[in-house]
């Protein structure tokens, strides 16, 4: 059941619906579409990555792997030690993929508020839920501290990088403490800024579609177009931020080893 238009206003639902009940387990539509979105993405990137010859090929060949020299060069250039680098470019460019298109296929008609079921839209857009980025965040602060621990050479010279002198001074102790704490709220910064950013751009689209009605899909178009720029310029902030906490721990601790050495 379409239901693009509303006679008092847009309808944007903020929160995800429940859809689905298994085994007493309920499946929202943010999850559903989540699911169909990681689906097609795998065979879409495995497609491509056996596509992917010496000589460049041109269209969607080019950009995929555009975007992913782009990563790999962004994360060499965060890290003082280009072969840790190496080996942690795979993972931030699985992340800053995934929530490229993720943000992208959030925008397609059918997405949000065009079909109802129970009240709620059927799909709505992964990133959209702030359960989904919190556990994108999640997994990606979990990397950084699992690779800045073993990059650092243990959990005590990793702590060390938190103060600026020795714990045993009051104030260094403070100041290191104020330091883990904010570290600890990465989790939520991350999170949030993807979140509301793709939020609010479903809202603003709704907003223009309703304004425009019959016409809605031109009204909305300028707005659509926006967020195809914003969704990408969401994965690379997500990217580049998740790369440097990350980078700046592991060349907190190599600088620390040459001071001793």
């Amino acid at each position: 059941m379409f239901n693009l238009f509303s006679e008092s206003g847009p309808v944007v639902h903020i929160a995800p619906g429940g859809v689905l009940v298994i085994h007493g387990i309920t499946v929202t539509n943010s999850m559903l579409y989540g699911w169909i979105c990681l689906f097609f993405i795998s065979i879409f990137l495995i497609f491509i990555a056996r596509k992917v010859t010496i000589h460049p090929k041109k269209g969607i060949y080019q950009l995929i792997e555009l975007g992913v020299d782009f990563i790999g060069n962004l994360v060499r250039g965060a890290f003082e030690d280009k072969k840790k680098a190496e080996k942690y470019v795979p993972i931030f460019a699985t992340f800053f993929l995934i929530i490229l298109l993720n943000n992208w296929l959030g925008l397609l008609p059918f997405v949000g508020e065009g079909i109802q079921s129970n009240s709620y839209p059927l799909f709505r857009p992964f990133t959209a839920d702030l359960n989904a980025t919190l556990a994108i965040g999640l997994c990606a602060m979990a990397i950084v501290y699992v690779g800045s621990i073993i990059d650092s050479g243990g959990i005590k010279k990793y702590l060390n990088h938190f103060f600026v002198g020795s714990p045993k001074n009051p104030l260094f102790f403070v100041i290191g403490l104020l330091e883990m704490f904010t570290d600890a709220t990465r989790v939520l910064s991350l999170s949030l800024r993807l979140f509301l950013n793709v939020t609010i751009g479903e809202i603003v689209i709704a907003v223009f579609s309703y304004l425009g009605h019959l016409l809605a899909p031109i009204s909305a178009l300028p707005f659509t177009l926006i967020e195809l720029f914003i969704g990408a310029l969401q994965a690379y902030i997500f990217t580049i931020l998740a790369t440097m906490y990350l980078a700046i721990a592991v060349n907190h601790a190599s600088e620390h080893v040459e001071e001793h050495s």
